[in-house]
């Protein structure tokens, strides 16, 4: 198995151009297709999900409240999944019913918080399959901020597949103006982009996200076995949010 991504391994959040400048053509395209097919996928399908997960991290509290948010508004999501952030990030926060009480949650069950602290996001990612598999989570919405959401959704997506778990993975961006500066960095969206370009190519190098064929294999599953959750109204007829979920979480098999 492969080893789980670690802190700060030679990568710096904020990058310049000169830090890419060994990154070929092909590998930038590599990156952009993947981007594209990841963040077109129907936002309206986290509506009909079981899990709404998110990863928290950076000091972006618009992360959990968008999650919560949508919890509050959509009875039919059966579970909320927060997995916890690094320690050692000055504006991290213990994750507590209190404290997400605090941000506007109400409705108490069926939410699950990692308790152990989660350094990096290869760690969140395991804890996540780790509660899929023991709660029966049939489909799932990950909701991250744009700038980070597919080195996320790829680490989450790698995660699964060591199991041999294949299940919808719904992304969720954060509602969040990309000039907001990042509470640990200050920086925006705009300054972290080039470095997860970076990571993602990092990552990719030492087997801890997935690859770009891995995702065309994975997506081509999706669309072949849940196009009714992708494609999907928000709502019935009566204004009430319909769940359209099928299948259980099955075992990876070929296409």
């Amino acid at each position: 198995m492969a080893a789980l991504p670690q802190p700060g391994a030679g990568t710096p959040r904020i990058v310049g151009d000169k830090d890419l400048a060994d990154v070929t053509t092909g590998q930038l395209l590599d990156v952009l297709k993947t981007v594209t097919v990841i963040l077109t996928l129907p936002q309206a399908a986290a509506d009909h999900v079981d899990a709404l997960v998110v990863p928290t991290g950076q000091g972006e509290e618009w992360r959990l409240t968008h999650a919560i948010r949508a919890w509050e508004g959509n009875s039919s999501l059966r579970h909320l999944l927060v997995a916890n952030g690094n320690p050692a990030e000055e504006t991290y926060v213990e994750i507590t019913l209190d404290y997400l009480r605090s941000l506007g949650l109400r409705r108490l069950g069926g939410i699950h918080l990692q308790a152990e602290p989660a350094p990096n996001t290869g760690v969140q990612a395991a804890w996540i399959v780790d509660q899929v598999q023991t709660r029966g989570i049939a489909s799932l919405a990950l909701v991250v901020s744009p700038y980070h959401l597919t080195r996320v959704y790829l680490t989450v997506l790698k995660a699964f597949s060591r199991k041999g778990v294949r299940l919808p993975i719904i992304p969720l961006p954060v509602a969040v103006c990309p000039d907001a500066p990042v509470p640990e960095t200050g920086a925006t969206a705009y300054d972290l982009v080039p470095g997860e370009v970076k990571r993602i190519l990092t990552y990719l190098d030492n087997g801890w996200i997935a690859t770009p064929e891995e995702v065309q294999q994975y997506l081509r599953w999706l669309w072949s076995h849940h196009e009714d959750l992708l494609v999907t109204s928000p709502t019935t007829a009566n204004g009430q949010v319909e769940r359209r979920v099928s299948g259980r979480v099955s075992a990876v098999s070929g296409g």
